[in-house]
């Protein structure tokens, strides 16, 4: 995967400093080798870049968990409360893939493509 192509595709990627090359070769030639080009075909590349997309959020979000020493399951401010209705953006069925809007994209397009049953 061409990385400068990927940083126009995906602009909220495109600080080098936050995001550096060497973890996005990492996620998309691990995308790459799992990611079968015959069943993707001309939209191989555009699925490499989600799986990428996907994982460089997941693993950002790592990093903040583990510096704020765990997931956060409720807060709250005073008597200020807001929670968000996530359900209704969820691929049912989809595990981690909903996790980020990227792995939900990745997901509904291995789907529109005719991916059938196949396990991630």
């Amino acid at each position: 995967m061409d990385i400068a192509l990927f940083r126009i595709d995906f602009p909220e990627f495109a600080d080098g400093a936050r995001f550096p090359s060497s973890t996005i070769t990492f996620w998309s030639n691990l995308g790459e080798q799992l990611i079968s080009a015959d069943r993707f075909g001309s939209i191989f590349t555009q699925a490499v870049e989600l799986f990428t997309a996907h994982n460089i959020v997941l693993a950002a979000g790592n990093v903040s968990t583990a510096a704020a020493g765990g997931v956060v399951a409720s807060k709250s401010v005073g008597s200020v409360k807001v929670s968000y209705d996530t359900t209704s953006a969820m691929e049912t069925g989809a595990g981690h893939w909903n996790q980020t809007i990227y792995g939900r994209q990745y997901i509904r397009l291995t789907r529109l493509i005719g991916q059938g049953c196949y396990q991630l």
